[in-house]
């Protein structure tokens, strides 16, 4: 039988893991090996992914890989053989470790920079660990592929140190694009030390990539992180067994408690000024299988020597991974005919003897290892009490009929308290406040007798442009601040997981939910984040799909134009909108599976973390960014672009001031794209203005209205439908320009050429489409 065999509740012994390529060894570096036995928890609401539990954690799998793994059913788990408790001192929290390699101790010059490599599973905790070191403020959050771009920082008190925050990674095999990142930067960048963080509740799982690190003959340090959930639930690591085992210094640490962190860094200070290479690099037993394993990486490791000290590559992380088949590391080998035909014939050799493929038995080695190293080291915890409330709160957010329903209000109650209560609170205060400024600056330039095209650029151009884009910060907080509780919660990666089956019927997986809602805030790290998938096809799709979730730069645009026009329905015309834009991003990707993006979407492998509550420093420190971000833009791009605007309708082409704005250079200008707008309502001059200033910035749009239309009020000057027209326009057309530079590094200039067309012309198909049918609604 199969893993897809198995019912809810049942466990099975794996017999044999079916499948090719790259996926199928990210399979055996996630644990799913022969002999491995895994427990069916749950499906999705829609019958597929399933969610399963291996090595002590939680893994998704859709239906169709889950056939290609072969099992044995089971009545029950093993239980994992007590250890017994030993009466020896071992470091716990706050008490650095003991083991330090004096003997061949190689000292750098003192002005050396020390720069380290940030190492761990991804959601394991590293970026957090990253801001103690160095006291940054990245982004966190409790979901997979948080950090997909190497960040870098100097450790607090050291200034001769460079700490580089790298993608999470499970294993030296890469199998998405952030983790190539990670890879390549330990093999070519040769950092000093690697500071390998590893969540010590999911102790075993981790130390597969750990055991890949030592290999690369640089000074390692680990990092046992969350040490504190585990002491907390009965559990305990003998520190010093694990050092002697693994030959490098092991640090017990809590990064978000900021625990150990001071002892971590002593560690890593030493082992990279005194370069401590691990003193442990071969973890194949003699004994094991009757050292069938052991015999193919040495037979290896003698042909390929030259070949990888030439390369710049360890010689037994490069035998290990020739023996797996690494494509990447046999070019760079540049192994001749008889040597590949040599090493052909060992690892047939390994495979008969071992009764594994190359793959599945070098995972099965380091596996192997682990499991004992573990017996000797490791107290398993007690239940968690975050994994026992996490089984509780998925009944209701991963529930069959619970699931979906509760997304819908969730994202409801999330537009309901950002634009009519919470949000519209504070705008309406600070609209106040911004409305009694202008009015005082108004009258001082008036007492003052300030020149006239002076007085009308500070009201008319920066106070009424930059001030009405300004009014729309508390809306724009108050939705990062609902959507930051979401993902450090950890209910994102659930998301993923109940809407998996539906987006793999536009062609998509469910890990591409994760940029879509991202893109709900911005687009660019939505652009960026998609470095987490790790097929290219799904890449570029999602790329192109996250334009249209509705960003928070278009809500300054919504909200004005909802404000004046359908005052009352707020939320109603909000959710509309953004629901709108959901359907087109839905229609445009099933044409895109049927022309560009032929095929299906790549498998669904996803850790589901434990649900935790969101961390008010988390929290508090993503509003600050966001809120700064905002205001940096409103005082440069959109004061920029509202000056220039300001100008360009002051002024005619003498550069004589004019009253009437129809006569200005900006009208003159642009009076050759009103007949293109025109059909679709949209034949004002000042419109398309706004709309061109909005590729600048998207706020943009609402601060030239408010210049172009003056007190009068656009009210005055456009029809309910025409503003109807505006907003869908501005929901689809071309994204602002960091986007399109976002798309064009991770794609290509063709690539975010494309996209400005494309949208472009599909918001005026739109407009043209739904303007008879508001018409014919009523809207007039």
């Amino acid at each position: 039988m199969t893993l897809r065999d198995l019912n809810i509740g049942e466990c099975g012994k794996i017999t044999a893991v079916g499948g090719t390529g790259a996926l199928r060894q990210h399979f055996l570096d996630m644990g799913i090996l022969p002999e491995t036995e895994i427990q069916f928890v749950k499906a999705a609401p829609m019958g597929d992914p399933l969610e399963f539990t291996l090595h002590g954690y939680e893994l998704t799998l859709r239906k169709d890989d889950a056939a290609h793994i072969t099992i044995e059913k089971i009545t029950e788990l093993s239980k994992p053989v007590e250890k017994d408790s030993e009466s020896i001192h071992h470091p716990g929290l706050g008490e650095g470790g003991i083991y330090h390699d004096d003997k061949h101790e190689k000292p750098l010059p003192d002005d050396t920079i020390l720069s380290y490599a940030l190492v761990g599973n991804q959601n394991c905790g590293k970026t957090t660990l990253f801001n103690r070191l160095t006291g940054s403020n990245q982004h966190v959050g409790n979901f997979p592929g948080v950090t997909v771009d190497r960040k870098d920082g100097v450790i607090i008190g050291y200034p001769n140190t460079s700490v580089t925050d790298l993608p999470g990674i499970y294993s030296m095999s890469p199998y998405t694009s952030e983790e190539i990142v990670s890879r390549n930067f330990v093999l070519d960048e040769k950092p000093k030390a690697i500071i390998n963080i590893v969540d010590a509740s999911n102790i075993e799982r981790n130390l597969y990539l750990t055991m890949q690190l030592l290999e690369m003959e640089i000074p390692v340090v680990i990092a046992l992180n969350m040490m504190d959930e585990v002491t907390g639930n009965g559990g305990s690591i003998d520190i010093n067994k694990m050092e002697s085992m693994l030959g490098v210094p092991v640090v017990p640490i809590s990064a978000n408690k900021n625990q150990g962190v001071d002892e971590l860094i002593k560690h890593a200070i030493h082992i990279a000024h005194y370069q401590e290479k691990p003193l442990r690099q071969d973890f194949c037993d003699v004994e094991d299988n009757n050292g069938a394993v052991h015999r193919a990486i040495h037979s290896v490791i003698h042909i390929i020597q030259d070949h990888a000290e030439k390369a710049g590559i360890p010689v037994r992380f490069a035998a290990s991974k020739i023996i797996e088949g690494d494509p990447l590391i046999v070019h760079k080998l540049e192994l001749d005919v008889n040597e590949k035909e040599i090493i052909e014939h060992i690892v047939l050799q390994l495979q008969n003897e071992r009764g594994l493929d190359r793959s599945a038995a070098i995972a099965d080695m380091r596996f192997s290892f682990i499991t004992r190293m573990c017996h000797q080291c490791v107290i398993k915890p007690k239940e968690s009490k975050e994994h026992r409330r996490s089984e509780k709160l998925d009944k209701i957010f991963t529930g069959k009929f619970t699931a979906i329903p509760t997304f819908i209000l969730i994202m409801i109650g999330i537009f309901y308290l950002t634009f009519n209560v919470i949000g519209a609170f504070f705008q309406g205060l600070l609209e106040k406040g911004i409305d009694k400024l202008t009015v005082l600056t108004d009258t001082a330039l008036t007492k003052l007798d300030v020149n006239a095209a002076l007085h009308s650029l500070v009201i008319d151009g920066i106070f009424s442009g930059v001030g009405s884009v300004l009014s729309f910060l508390p809306i724009i907080v108050t939705l990062f601040f609902f959507i930051s509780m979401l993902e450090d919660s950890g209910y994102i990666a659930r998301v993923a997981f109940v809407m998996d089956k539906l987006l793999r019927k536009i062609g998509l997986s469910g890990r591409s939910i994760v940029p879509m809602l991202i893109g709900f805030g911005c687009s660019v790290p939505a652009v960026m984040s998609t470095r987490t998938l790790p097929s290219e096809r799904d890449r570029k799709m999602t790329i192109l799909l996250t334009p249209f979730m509705s960003c928070s730069a278009k809500l300054p645009i919504y909200a004005f134009f909802v404000s004046q026009f359908f005052p009352g329905k707020g939320g109603f015309i909000m959710a509309g909108l953004y629901l709108l834009g959901i359907v087109t991003g839905v229609l445009v990707a099933l044409v895109y599976r049927k022309t560009l993006f032929k095929g299906e979407a790549v498998p669904f492998v996803m850790e589901l973390p434990n649900y935790r509550m969101p961390g008010a420093k988390n929290v508090l420190q993503l509003l600050w960014e966001k809120a700064k971000d905002f205001l940096v833009k409103a005082f440069s791009i959109i004061l920029i672009a509202t000056v220039c605007v300001w100008f360009l309708q002051s002024f005619d082409l003498h550069f004589n001031f004019v009253n009437d704005s129809s006569t200005s250079i900006m009208a003159k200008i642009c009076g050759f794209l009103v007949p293109v707008f025109k059909p679709i309502g949209l034949g004002d001059w000042r419109i398309v203005v706004s709309l061109i200033s909005g590729f600048m910035a998207k706020e943009s749009v609402v601060s030239t209205i408010s210049i172009l239309f003056g007190e009068a009020g656009i009210t005055n000057a456009i029809s309910t439908l025409t503003a109807s027209m505006i907003l869908i326009f501005s929901l689809i057309y071309t994204p602002c320009v960091a986007t399109i530079a976002a798309v064009k590094r991770e794609l290509g200039a063709k690539w975010a050429i494309s996209v400005v067309v494309f949208q472009c012309v599909l918001a005026w198909l739109l407009c043209f489409a739904f303007k008879p049918l508001l018409t014919m609604l009523g809207v007039s």
